[in-house]
């Protein structure tokens, strides 16, 4: 399994960034990347229209608001990665937090560097975006 690791520093407290990205279905309000998310069964899978075209559907597989954490896997997506598992995570005290996206996956259609810099990409625009939406480095 390959593995990317990213994570970010805001200027804003831990809970104040959950409320924003916590919720499986807020990627369109942080994600510049993510025009549109519904959820389907039950809430237990989003299906994303990206900027652009394309679609992604991911299944939620685990949510903790205590640990401010919540995992979920791709069923269906053009990026090239096969079985892949990932975890959002905010943590922090005071003022400031640090948000820690992860994941693990199979390459797939893709070298390896291939595929790791498509989620690399991924992560930071969604981390660029959060710094521009509450500042921090």
């Amino acid at each position: 399994m390959t593995k990317v690791s990213m994570s970010t520093n805001l200027n804003v407290s831990a809970d104040e960034a959950w409320k924003l990205i916590g919720g499986f279905n807020a990627l369109p309000d942080w994600h510049p990347a993510v025009e549109k998310s519904e959820l389907e069964e039950e809430g237990q899978q989003r299906r994303l229209s990206l900027a652009g075209g394309g679609t992604i559907v991911e299944r939620l597989e685990k949510v903790d608001d205590g640990s401010r954490t919540y995992s979920y896997s791709i069923e269906d997506s053009p990026l090239p990665v096969a079985n892949y598992r990932s975890t959002l995570k905010v943590s922090g005290e005071g003022d400031n937090c640090s948000v820690e996206w992860s994941s693990e996956f199979d390459p797939a259609g893709a070298s390896e560097g291939d595929a790791m810099a498509a989620i690399r990409g991924v992560y930071q625009a969604g981390f660029d975006n959060l710094q521009k939406m509450f500042g921090g480095k």
